[in-house]
């Protein structure tokens, strides 16, 4: 059985990951997903690296929690959702979420949620390498504003 969740330093193939997800399923009509890349840019400023950690175990749970609030929220059939952790260049590939469904609003609407709760309830921690030297990058309020969409909050810092 195909895992619902990798935390992983290295890369993924996105068709690879999709054959995987709907193999032998018939009732998939629909299949979403978003891939998310590393920006040369944050805060006006250019970002040369972007380095990732995580609580391994604890990261993966709460990853599973998000996925099984989508199956009960959302009518999916399967969910994945791959995480890159450690040293990332711009333009790596860092986040993938797909999700599978009989209809295309089913997996849009899972794919989005379980990327907002992402933002926002995963434990990762991103330190950007800029110009003026290494910060950590904080949540933004657009991300708590897109998860109060669906009803949930944040957790308070």
């Amino acid at each position: 059985m195909l895992a619902r969740v990798s935390v992983q330093t290295e890369d993924f193939d996105l068709s690879t990951e999709i054959a995987a997800l709907r193999a032998s399923d018939k009732r998939v009509g629909a299949v979403c997903s978003f891939i998310g890349t590393v920006r040369d840019r944050n805060e006006g400023d250019q970002v040369a690296t972007l380095e990732l950690e995580h609580y391994p175990g604890m990261t993966e749970k709460s990853i599973e929690a998000m996925i099984d609030a989508a199956m009960v929220r959302f009518d999916i059939f399967a969910a994945r959702v791959i995480h890159r952790v450690g040293l990332l260049q711009p333009l790596d590939q860092i986040v993938m979420v797909a999700v599978t469904s009989a209809h295309r609003g089913e997996s849009f609407q899972a794919c989005e949620f379980i990327m907002d709760y992402l933002k926002t309830q995963a434990p990762f921690w991103k330190k950007e390498e800029t110009p003026g030297g290494a910060r950590w990058v904080d949540a933004r309020v657009s991300d708590d504003a897109a998860l109060a969409r669906w009803g949930l909050q944040a957790p308070k810092a």
